[in-house]
């Protein structure tokens, strides 16, 4: 898929958002234990979720970068790194958010929350990483090293609220019995889901695309001054 294509799919996803947003905010019913504030989980559940979905696609390019020379896969591991690390501070934003009327607190070390805040400082380590490392198999093997250590995190985040005693709400979604939600909140919550990871899987495209005519532009550059 070209950069331009994949635009496409980003601008529908950002407008099937908007209408997601508006269900969540005017549609769903308002929840009994929580009132008005439990709306952002519209928000806080699919970035969420789609930093998740960022870390799988860096551990399967990661595992291709071990196997190959092709610098592609490199490339498609910093994009989804980069928006990976996008979308897992916007989980951690929502989060404090939505903390703060239900906690009492901005912050706590919280399992999840600590686990997820492990997950941002491993994306922007990568990324440092990167940049600090020559082009070359050192760095190619160095980041995907990494990429895999990234991926290892993501189970512990969702799992956390089962291994140890935290404040963070148990699993409502996937969980043991169904959904404890109610059917129009899961609806749209599930619909959120999809689209974010939408979104999310476009931005990879379109940065993976800036990021290979970079690497374009410098090799052209290198050879005219050869």
């Amino acid at each position: 898929m070209t950069n331009r294509k994949a635009f496409i799919p980003l601008c529908i996803g950002l407008s099937a958002m908007c209408i997601q947003w508006l269900l969540a905010w005017y549609w769903v019913p308002v929840d009994d234990a929580q009132g008005e504030v439990y709306r952002i989980i519209y928000v806080h559940v699919p970035a969420a979720f789609s930093a998740f979905l960022s870390a799988a696609i860096l551990l399967f390019t990661s595992l291709l970068s071990l196997k190959s020379n092709d610098d592609r896969w490199l490339l498609t591991s910093r994009a989804a790194t980069e928006i990976g690390l996008i979308f897992t501070i916007l989980t951690l934003a929502t989060g404090s958010i939505w903390g703060k009327p239900t906690w009492g607190v901005w912050w706590t070390w919280d399992a999840r929350l600590t686990t997820t805040l492990l997950l941002a400082l491993l994306y922007g380590g990568w990324i440092l990483l990167f940049r600090a490392l020559s082009p070359g198999t050192g760095r190619r093997r160095s980041c995907a090293i990494l990429g895999l250590i990234i991926a290892l995190d993501v189970p512990i985040i969702y799992q956390s609220v089962n291994w140890w005693r935290t404040l963070h709400q148990p699993q409502t979604i996937l969980r043991r019995g169904g959904s404890t939600m109610d059917s129009d909140m899961l609806s749209v919550l599930l619909g959120g889901i999809l689209i974010m990871a939408v979104i999310s899987v476009s931005m990879i495209l379109v940065r993976f695309g800036t990021l290979a005519l970079e690497r374009e532009l410098e090799e052209k550059s290198l050879g005219e001054l050869r």
